[in-house]
């Protein structure tokens, strides 16, 4: 990357009104057949040009393009029945009907190549895709089939691998696994979860990323937080052996956070996507509040390593503070850049 402090998002953006329902995840499409495949393209340009305009250097799809983060990857696969649906309890927070395991699991054909693709046509800025992680994929399901989440975590590591290296080839520049079971699953993590991880980068060249953070800012999420107190400590439970790990970039969760920054400081050599944007409030960020946070991660993280993002998706707010908080993030990198270069 050449641009010192490259910005990007975590992933989702919400999506146009016209195509689902706004501010709301799982929203069911409101167009079908030709026309949804249409939709989906006209918001995933839009998106592009939202990034664009706010100076975001690496430029996502901002999931226009599927309903879920986690969700619409395993509807393409076999061996999952979403007729067949069962209470889980979703990272030890709140309940949910999740799809059933019946069968082994396979990819029968790619599941976002043809949209990274389209994705790459648009810009000819560096583009970041992102998927779910191993840990986190079986953690949205009911296993009827295999019985062991780790070795149903190494069947998906290997599917994510034949999706990302075929996503590599469509000219994607970053590929991010998102794995905010991280911050639960302590021991599952370090056990097999981060080399399931490995195993769903294995053999890539384009930069591979991983993105733990705390959810979505739907109610769920913010009541767990206020359970954690003052200090939010889950990251030193994973970050020595995520520093160990094949792993080009960790991203995190900052601003506004209890994460204390000097955290930042276990994953040293790492290149490391600082969440600089909350996404559990509507509230706009200042340029200067980015900065901030911004210049507080640097004492921790070296410059040429530093990329500036959000703490986590924005699918869940509206396109207008989405907007803002793009914005936002663009200008305060702009500050601390000028200041670097100022030094």
């Amino acid at each position: 990357m050449n641009e010192l402090l490259p910005t990007s998002t975590a992933g989702s953006l919400p999506k146009p009104s016209w195509l689902a329902e706004p501010e709301k995840l799982w929203s069911p499409w409101k167009l079908e057949g030709e026309e949804l495949v249409a939709g989906k393209q006209d918001a995933l340009r839009l998106a592009v040009e939202d990034q664009r305009q706010a100076g975001i250097t690496i430029v996502g799809d901002g999931e226009q393009t599927r309903q879920h983060f986690v969700t619409t990857f395993i509807e393409h696969l076999s061996g999952v029945d979403f007729e067949k649906r069962e209470t889980v309890r979703i990272r030890n927070r709140y309940d949910a009907s999740v799809p059933t395991v019946v069968g082994a699991v396979s990819r029968p054909k790619p599941v976002f190549v043809d949209d990274a693709a389209y994705l790459r046509a648009q810009t000819d800025q560096p583009i970041k895709w992102t998927l779910p992680g191993p840990m986190t994929m079986i953690d949205t399901l009911y296993d009827a089939h295999y019985k062991s989440r780790e070795k149903l975590a190494w069947e998906f590591a290997q599917i994510l691998n034949q999706e990302a290296r075929e996503l590599e080839a469509a000219g994607v520049d970053i590929i991010q696994f998102d794995e905010p079971a991280f911050n639960v699953f302590f021991d599952e993590a370090n056990d097999w979860g981060i080399a399931t991880l490995e195993k769903a980068a294995e053999g890539l060249k384009c930069e591979t990323a991983v993105h733990i953070c705390y959810g979505y800012g739907i109610k769920a999420n913010t009541d767990w937080k206020k359970t954690l107190g003052s200090e939010w400590r889950q990251y030193e439970e994973t970050f020595p052996n995520l520093q160990k790990s094949k792993i080009d970039i960790i991203s995190l969760e900052c601003h506004h956070s209890h994460v204390p920054m000097d955290l930042i400081e276990l994953i040293r050599g790492k290149k490391v996507m600082v969440g600089a944007i909350d996404v559990a409030s509507e509230t706009v960020e200042t340029p200067e509040e980015v900065a901030d946070t911004l210049r507080k991660a640097l004492q921790f993280v070296d410059a040429d390593k530093l990329y500036p993002s959000t703490n986590c998706g924005m699918a869940p707010l509206s396109r207008g503070i989405a907007r803002g908080k793009l914005n936002a993030l663009g200008a305060g990198a702009a500050i601390v850049r000028k200041e670097l270069a100022d030094a």
